[in-house]
């Protein structure tokens, strides 16, 4: 399997210009801080914008972000597979934050929930309706150990089951409007 070239966020931020930045989060991950000038393009959408990232590349650099580095590279693999080289940035969005470099928001961001803080919601939920639930009705607590248990797989192998679930609900999805104007911008 292809290992995936990382940049570091300085490097990338003092060569910002030369990359074509693209955010494979979900559109509310994205609207809630992103790399200025990227593209959104969800990780699960990129088969559909094959094409466009194509011509992308074939015009410079593509730079891939998520929140930590992790699906970014994925989609690297991805398109190493279609014969289309990028690069991740080390540590995504998050360490970019962290070393100073600015986010730019969307507005009403504050009202979008990164999918980080959306799988706790729904784990710990979960948890605690079986927990709830158990106390009346015994086999219920295997809910709860279900959800532990898919938790420390995830966290063993760095992938989230859970995450790929929310992603595919509507409010993380791209309006289809959004989704052909990026690839549109990415054509020319």
């Amino acid at each position: 399997m292809h290992t995936p070239t990382a940049v570091a966020p300085a490097r990338a931020a003092s060569r910002l210009e030369q990359y074509t930045v693209i955010d494979v989060r979900t559109p509310g991950e994205y609207a809630a801080g992103h790399v200025p000038g990227a593209h959104n393009i969800p990780l699960d959408h990129l088969h559909t914008a094959l094409p466009a990232l194509k011509a992308a590349a074939a015009r410079g650099d593509l730079l891939l972000v998520c929140a930590s580095g992790t699906r970014s590279a994925t989609a690297c693999e991805q398109l190493a597979t279609a014969d289309v080289t990028a690069v991740t940035l080390t540590g995504g969005t998050t360490a970019w934050a962290q070393q100073g470099h600015t986010l730019t928001r969307a507005d009403g961001a504050a009202t979008t929930w990164a999918m980080e803080r959306q799988v706790r919601l729904a784990a710990g939920s979960l948890v605690v309706l079986g927990l709830a639930v158990g106390a009346r009705y015994k086999p219920a607590r295997w809910l709860s150990a279900a959800i532990g248990t898919g938790l420390v797989f995830s966290a063993a192998t760095d992938t989230c089951g859970m995450a790929a679930l929310l992603a595919k609900l509507p409010h993380n999805q791209p309006r289809t409007t959004d989704l052909a104007d990026t690839l549109d911008a990415l054509r020319k």
